[in-house]
């Protein structure tokens, strides 16, 4: 009978213990943990238990003693993204979640820049889009400063400096008024990303053309051609000369040379003399007696 008692009085007391181990066992999880820090978790009970945290490519495995602190060391986890805690005991589960925030210093920079080459003296011509990530790769959410810088070859600088919005940001940029490479930059903290940009010479301005007899024909040369800003348009550039004269025309495509286009007509008496290159249309000649 004794026996049978003290049996009946360990099982209650076995029961009670577990009883008070589900109902006393609490899980104490930060709310927000930056991505690569270090970090503890708190638990209440009694005995041993086994820790896992599930998120976004990471599963950590931790044998705990209920009732003591659970230590993480900086980088056990640094992919940002919603976490869960699971405390698993001899006779109960609690669970719970938290988030981990990307690292609040800018550590790499995603610079797109366009076009690579685009035409001298355009407004908001040239566009950058930077997007902020930190040391492990996670895009920062947090408003952080950018600074887009554009060197020209001439020296002249413009700088804009914008806020991300969710890890991005963007800006316009002119070309310059000069031909020339130029240096963007985009630089947040102690992360730059640099991109090259093309300004090549626009569209041909002011062509003017001469001509002079040359033997039996007309000896025709444009003035070096240049576009609106002073840059010398490239060689092969194709000007159109053309001779309308009584009963006929006569049209050649010269491609430029050395910055200047020429060729020879047949020198009608009376003939008119036009150049164009593109949409672009220079002066006129009247060539001899004109009735």
């Amino acid at each position: 009978m004794k026996f049978r008692f003290a049996f009946l009085l360990a099982g209650l007391v076995l029961a009670a213990t577990q009883l008070a181990l589900t109902q006393t066992v609490v899980l104490g999880l930060p709310k927000t943990i930056e991505a690569g820090s270090a970090f503890s978790i708190q638990s209440t009970g009694a005995g041993k238990a086994v820790l896992y945290i599930v998120g976004s490519g990471q599963v950590l495995r931790r044998d705990v003693q209920l009732g003591e602190t659970t230590f993480f060391a900086p980088g056990d986890l640094h992919n940002a993204g919603r976490y869960i805690a699971v405390l698993v005991g001899a006779s109960s589960t609690e669970n719970g979640e938290f988030d981990v925030t990307a690292a609040r210093q800018p550590a790499a920079l995603s610079f797109l820049a366009k076009p690579s080459r685009l035409p001298v003296d355009l407004h908001d011509g040239i566009s950058g889009v930077a997007y902020v990530f930190d040391t492990y790769r996670n895009l920062v959410l947090a408003p952080t400063q950018v600074s887009f810088q554009l060197s020209n070859i001439n020296g002249a600088v413009q700088t804009r400096t914008v806020l991300t919005h969710n890890g991005v940001t963007w800006t316009k940029m002119d070309s310059a008024a000069k031909e020339g490479a130029a240096r963007f930059v985009a630089s947040a903290g102690n992360a730059t990303s640099t991109r090259v940009i093309q300004q090549v010479p626009g569209d041909p301005c002011h062509l003017r053309m001469s001509a002079q007899p040359s033997g039996q024909r007309l000896a025709v040369v444009t003035e070096p051609v240049r576009d609106c800003s002073g840059n010398a348009v490239p060689d092969g550039t194709i000007v159109t000369f053309t001779e309308t004269y009584k009963g006929g025309e006569a049209t050649v495509d010269v491609p430029l040379k050395r910055g200047v286009a020429r060729t020879e007509m047949p020198a009608y008496n009376g003939a008119k003399l036009s150049v164009a290159t593109g949409v672009v249309v220079g002066n006129e000649i009247y060539w001899g007696n004109v009735r």
